[in-house]
């Protein structure tokens, strides 16, 4: 009874120490707008991470492209990657915006690029670099609170769906057919024109505590827009109000000037545990096909059953048979199941390379399975970059002996026979 007792204790200690803990990497990060408390953040990180598109097949860093760096006197400091996020080609950067978590900003100019037309080894080498890969439809990657920061737009009447990343421009061709983003605005009406979008408008969403006011960052949305923000030369804000979209000019003096704004929004109902739900609901085609799994399950179990059916009749007629012997010479007779006997105790003739693989095979199945039990348990969660591919190449590498130890069983006993 005691006994009963005391475990009934331990594991009510450990429930409650569950609900206090959380996994590595996944602790929240508490925010708010009083720039002296140090309990929480007041100031908001922006990273940046590598450019890539679904048209091209070869990843930038940030700074390949010629967008705004942080100056030398600011004191940021880069993340370090992990193993994982180094094989999946993550590059991790700081960034010059500037964040201030409970503020508003309605529009700040970042950093301004000048291109004229006598350099052209230098300056109209990173501007034609900039139109090719706008043309391929590059997207950038940013992070903040360790969030992606989403571009979402309408797929049908119903539903929107919330990339990953937003694209650094759109184009219009030759023939006024808008590409990629160019049809979400209606003043990309000039064919055969690259346009970038040096404007981005962050939408931040947090969910504040009533008991401890603590904030939590749940989403942040991206509005790209494309602005001629004029000239450039001595001004200090940016230009939301013009309607000329910013086309990029080659063989010119031309500038581009980059601003952003943001603002914050509270969400009362999504919590910081739950945050991730709207990136995968938005996904199309994400709903379980129970039918066509329902459907492949008994297709799958029939064609099983017929075959084990066709089976089970022809070795029960071989037994049969083989009871029915009268003689010695009929039983010396091979046919049916017998004939089939020394092919499959016959040692096969590549012995060492079914040794090998049948090692390699067991040493993938094993990690598969220690890497999905981690991802069960929550180790693996999205929010903690690269732990899965780290997961899987350090489970790989410790799992080398027992798959050697595999091969040289069956090589061994494949030699005994």
């Amino acid at each position: 009874m005691m006994s009963k007792f005391y475990l009934f204790i331990v594991i009510f200690a450990v429930v409650n120490l569950s609900h206090q803990l959380y996994l590595p990497g996944l602790a929240p990060v508490v925010y708010c707008s009083d720039n002296h408390n140090t309990i929480c953040k007041n100031e908001v990180k922006l990273y940046v991470n590598r450019l890539d598109s679904e048209e091209s097949f070869l990843p930038y860093e940030y700074h390949h492209f010629d967008f705004c760096e942080p100056e030398d006197d600011m004191k940021v400091v880069d993340p370090v990657e992990n193993l994982g996020q180094v094989v999946f080609g993550e590059r991790i950067r700081a960034s010059p915006y500037n964040i201030s978590f409970g503020n508003k900003e309605s529009c700040r100019k970042v950093c301004t690029k000048q291109y004229t037309k006598n350099d052209k080894d230098n300056n109209q080498k990173k501007l034609k670099f900039l139109k090719k890969n706008i043309g391929l439809n590059y997207q950038q990657h940013w992070i903040i609170d360790n969030m992606p920061v989403t571009w979402c737009y309408p797929v049908d009447e119903k539903q929107n769906y919330c990339s990953t990343g937003f694209p650094i421009g759109c184009y219009v061709d030759k023939n006024l057919e808008k590409k990629n983003a160019c049809v979400i605005d209606p003043l990309f009406n000039t064919k055969d024109t690259y346009y970038v979008f040096n404007h981005l408008h962050l939408i931040i969403t947090y969910y504040e505590q009533q008991e401890d006011k603590a904030s939590y960052i749940i989403s942040i949305n991206a509005q790209p827009r494309s602005i001629d923000h004029g000239n450039t030369a001595t001004m200090t804000t940016c230009n939301l109000d013009s309607i000329h979209p910013m086309a990029i000019q080659l063989n010119t003096d031309f500038d581009i000037t980059y601003s952003f704004s943001y603002e914050f929004v509270e969400d009362k109902t999504t919590k910081w545990s739950s945050r991730w739900d709207y990136i995968l609901n938005s996904m199309p085609h994400t709903n379980i096909q129970w039918f066509s799994i329902m459907n492949s399950l008994v297709i799958v179990l029939f064609l099983s059953g017929m075959v084990a059916m066709i089976m089970l009749r022809t070795l029960h007629k071989d037994i049969i048979r083989y009871n029915q012997m009268d003689s010695v010479e009929d039983a010396q007779e091979e046919f049916g199941w017998k004939l089939v006997h020394g092919d499959v105790f016959r040692p096969p003739a590549r012995g060492m390379l079914l040794s090998v693989l049948l090692g390699s095979g067991v040493q993938i199945g094993i990690m598969v399975v220690i890497t999905l039990v981690f991802a069960c348990f929550g180790f693996l969660f999205p929010g903690n970059r690269g732990a899965l591919m780290t997961c899987a190449m350090v489970a790989y590498v410790f799992l080398g002996s027992p798959a050697g130890y595999i091969s040289a069983r069956i090589y061994k006993s494949r030699s005994s026979l």
